[in-house]
């Protein structure tokens, strides 16, 4: 195994989707992605009708830097996430800025290996 260094100033992918940016690093097998979503997103609203499902179907896992996010999951139980919060969000849940500041969220992913 060898040392590695990547940086978010130089992402190897970023994806842009109304009200939010992604910027993803990748090592190996993992993933990481930097997630800024813009007061005012809502999975519902901005990815719904992109993803053309009921919910959001990803996990997610990882820690929220700035700004708040409020999720609902399918089960009707809601949580708001802050600066220091680690989340582990299920797939089918839905979720919104909460306020007028930026949230950001870093994203950890172990991708599928190629079989």
């Amino acid at each position: 195994m060898t040392l590695q260094k990547k940086n978010f100033q130089k992402p190897d992918e970023i994806q842009t989707y109304p009200n939010l940016r992604v910027e993803n690093i990748r090592m190996g097998d993992l993933l990481v992605s930097k997630q800024t979503y813009q007061p005012g997103w809502r999975w519902s609203k901005d990815i719904k009708p992109i993803a053309k499902t009921e919910t959001c179907q990803a996990h997610h896992f990882g820690i929220w830097v700035a700004g708040r996010v409020r999720v609902k999951a399918g089960d009707g139980q809601e949580i708001e996430y802050g600066p220091g919060d680690v989340a582990d969000i299920p797939p089918g849940h839905d979720g919104w800025v909460v306020g007028n500041e930026p949230a950001v969220f870093y994203a950890f992913t172990q991708k599928a290996s190629p079989k």
